[in-house]
């Protein structure tokens, strides 16, 4: 075979190669949207434990709880108290309030508030395509995927080949859901891996399993921990609560 013709055929084998691993991608993530289809949840409201890690990972540095609730579509409100002091952060669409300890409220970038990944945990009402989409502004390819295991369970990495360890990437567990998210961000000490692991799962109505631990690496060091107390499914929180004029107004 002439060299110009092998060129020609390996680069023509690459695109089917790349294509195969973007189908495989995408039916992985439809195949767990589909299981969502059926089931009924409206909002979650969520009581957690919160603990923050000193920047060498391995010594906690404070103590706190949050509660979240969650209303479909789109609508978050996180309350947290740290050794004391209580915040609110807001998400409605793509705009973020925060309401200090000492009253003051004010707007800022989304994304401006941390890496906070809570809708990772309940894609309902979206499409498989969104996900990737959304998954592709963060640096995940999802023309590069594979199969391995975690804690014993089959999941289909996309974005990263095997023994990648800090590309972005998503861990798609196909009961569970996102068990795992890699991703490089920029933070208050420059750019670095953020590491998000989900895990200790426990089934919701309809099917649904939310995870119980939840933990977030900068660069291979521990820096939240969260430990779900509650979850509770379909209390139809009050609408006020995602206002954010209702929240400058809060005493």
């Amino acid at each position: 075979m002439a060299p110009a013709v092998a060129l020609v055929v390996l680069l023509s084998l690459g695109a089917v190669v790349s294509a195969a691993v973007a189908q495989d991608a995408r039916a992985a993530v439809e195949a767990f949207i589909a299981r969502l289809s059926d089931v009924k949840i409206t909002d979650l409201v969520i009581q957690q434990n919160l603990t923050l890690y000193h920047p060498d990972g391995r010594h906690p540095q404070s103590t706190g709880e949050q509660r979240v609730l969650i209303k479909l579509p789109q609508r978050q409100r996180l309350e947290q108290t740290i050794e004391g002091r209580r915040e609110v952060r807001l998400a409605v669409g793509d705009r973020v309030w925060i309401r200090q300890h000492d009253g003051k409220t004010y707007e800022t970038p989304a994304g401006g508030g941390g890496s906070d990944r809570t809708h990772l945990l309940v894609p309902f009402r979206r499409r498989a395509a969104d996900l990737l989409a959304e998954w592709r502004s963060l640096g995940v390819r999802d023309d590069v995927s594979h199969v391995t295991r975690l804690r014993g369970r089959a999941v289909t990495v996309i974005g990263a080949r095997p023994g990648d360890r800090d590309v972005p990437s998503v861990w798609l567990d196909a009961e569970h859901g996102v068990v795992r998210f890699i991703t490089r961000e920029r933070l208050p000490a420059g750019s670095g891996v953020v590491d998000l692991a989900f895990s200790e799962h426990r089934p919701l109505p309809g099917g649904f399993h939310f995870p119980h631990r939840q933990e977030a690496f900068v660069d291979g060091k521990l820096l939240v921990l969260i430990t779900v107390r509650s979850v509770q499914v379909n209390t139809n929180p009050p609408d006020a609560l995602f206002d954010p004029e209702a929240l400058r107004k809060e005493p």
